[in-house]
């Protein structure tokens, strides 16, 4: 109920009092004391623009927008282009669409104002403006000479539509994105409906559209949603076909039971629909596919099947998919003759993606090693010597180089097989076969410089043979040949190696 005020105001505004006028329609506008009520402060505030009231016609354009003026649009366009002349833009926009709208019932200068308002609407970045844009050239598009096209694709006469669609997508303006797109896809549904089992056939554009529609109506929880998702995923959109397996599942897309949708899971619709989008390279499809597998209330569990599915998630680049492999290789080492090379490619690919405890497992699978101090000093004081060894002995300095890079031990630099070292990502450093006291272990490829470093010396040795028959001869001789080196540096630190 009004209290006496606003009583007040409404008699004066009755009587033409155009400041009671202008002020009752604020009251109604912005609901002081009344509920709100857009039609009534637009009549008021109509009035008090009769009578040349500035404020009124910028309050008009500033907050009546399209659909309440629409009624009363010929006797509001001067309000708003008074409005729009005083800078107010989306006074512009009704503007445009109040004439554009009916443009032929208009005289061509107002229809040119309504052009120009319209442009800096679009200059302004307004969605509404967009899609009227798009309208309007289309229209324009279809009133031209060039008719050899019509009718090739029944898309044709939507493409304005469908470009504004895009570009809403595109801003994140989901609502605008309903507002304009679902009609289309519930049209869609229509046909569906009506054509029984038989699924119809669908433009890429349609199919594009019903399945952004699912994505923005929840298809979890929204049974249009999920019609939408359904055909779209008959249509081939590997993002519906990710959600109805997700949904099927009852699970998200880690893999985790969602409370939110009720009802026991169908497993077997779920692996039909993941297995296309996985097929469609979505790494999530094959992660959640992993983790089906494994159900225990699975009828068709199958852990190799489940293993396999992980593996193609983390060839797609899934950082989860890529620790777990990588903990599971580890695990297994043992299993596997290069189960722990494995392991150290997957938890490099994970940590590449910012994997805490993929540098963590890391750290403990492929410990960076000490600089040793049998030589790889004196090397780093000698580089003259070192280019000299290259020359007389090219074997033994591409050695001492890797010793140097990679922090390896004596044994290891002189008995590495550097066919077998190079893993690409990492150095297998395995010479149990040649020296009892040698340990199989990694060492991680982490730079440029060591990348390069390493595949010049695999071209040195690539038809040397590494082993005791080849021509660097056994350890012992290999081990001769590098105290003549260091005793030829004479560096102090290396005294008491060359007593050993």
């Amino acid at each position: 109920m009004a209290n006496r005020e606003t009583l007040g105001l409404i008699k004066g505004a009755r009587a033409g009092d155009v400041a009671c006028q202008l002020a009752l329609g604020r009251v109604y506008l912005f609901g002081q004391g009344v509920p709100q009520s857009l039609p009534t402060a637009l009549h008021w505030l109509a009035r008090a623009a009769q009578e040349d009231s500035q404020e009124a016609c910028l309050l008009i354009g500033t907050h009546v927008p399209f659909e309440v003026a629409q009624p009363a649009a010929k006797a509001l366009i001067p309000y708003y282009a008074q409005a729009f002349d005083a800078g107010l833009v989306q006074a512009g926009l009704v503007l445009a669409q109040l004439v554009l709208g009916n443009a032929a019932s208009h005289s061509e200068a107002l229809r040119a104002k309504a052009r120009v308002a319209l442009d800096a609407a679009v200059r302004a970045g307004l969605p509404d403006a967009q899609w009227l844009l798009s309208m309007q050239e289309g229209a324009l598009a279809a009133a031209g000479p060039d008719t050899s096209l019509a009718g090739e694709h029944v898309l044709d006469g939507d493409a304005p539509l469908y470009a504004w669609l895009e570009q809403a997508w595109s801003q994140g303006n989901h609502a605008g994105f309903l507002s304009q797109g679902l009609p289309l896809a519930r049209e869609l549904l229509q046909r569906q409906a009506a054509a029984g089992a038989r699924t119809i056939a669908l433009e890429a554009q349609q199919v594009q559209l019903l399945s952004r529609c699912a994505q923005a109506l929840a298809p979890g929880g929204d049974a249009e949603g999920w019609q939408c998702c359904e055909l779209a995923a008959h249509g081939g959109d590997r993002t519906a076909q990710l959600e109805l397996g997700l949904g099927y599942a009852r699970m998200d897309a880690q893999g985790q039971r969602l409370a939110t949708r009720n009802g026991a899971a169908n497993f077997k619709r779920a692996v039909r629909w993941l297995t296309q989008a996985g097929e469609q390279g979505l790494a999530e499809a094959w992660f959640v596919l992993s983790r089906i597998y494994t159900k225990p209330e699975f009828s068709q569990r199958n852990v190799v099947e489940a293993y396999s599915c992980l593996e193609r998630a983390a060839d797609l680049g899934h950082g989860p998919a890529q620790l777990e492999c990588g903990m599971h290789a580890w695990r297994n080492r043992r299993d596997g003759v290069n189960n722990d090379v494995r392991a150290a490619y997957w938890l490099l690919q994970a940590q590449a993606q910012g994997s805490r405890e993929a540098e963590a497992a890391l750290a403990k699978i492929a410990p960076q090693g000490e600089p040793g101090d049998w030589g790889q000093c004196a090397a780093l004081q000698a580089d003259g010597h070192l280019r000299l060894l290259s020359q007389s002995h090219p074997l033994l300095a591409a050695r001492l180089a890797l010793a140097r890079c990679f922090h390896l031990s004596r044994a290891e630099a002189l008995l590495l097989d550097i066919h077998t070292a190079d893993q690409g990502h990492c150095l297998l450093i395995d010479i149990s076969a040649t020296h009892g006291r040698g340990k199989r272990r990694l060492v991680l490829i982490r730079t440029a410089q060591e990348r390069q470093l390493l595949d010049q010396v695999v071209r040195l040795f690539e038809r040397v043979d590494c082993g005791v028959a080849g021509p660097e001869g056994n350890y012992r001789q290999r081990l001769y040949r590098l105290k003549c080196y260091l005793a030829e540096l004479d560096v102090a630190q290396e005294q008491q190696f060359l007593a050993a």
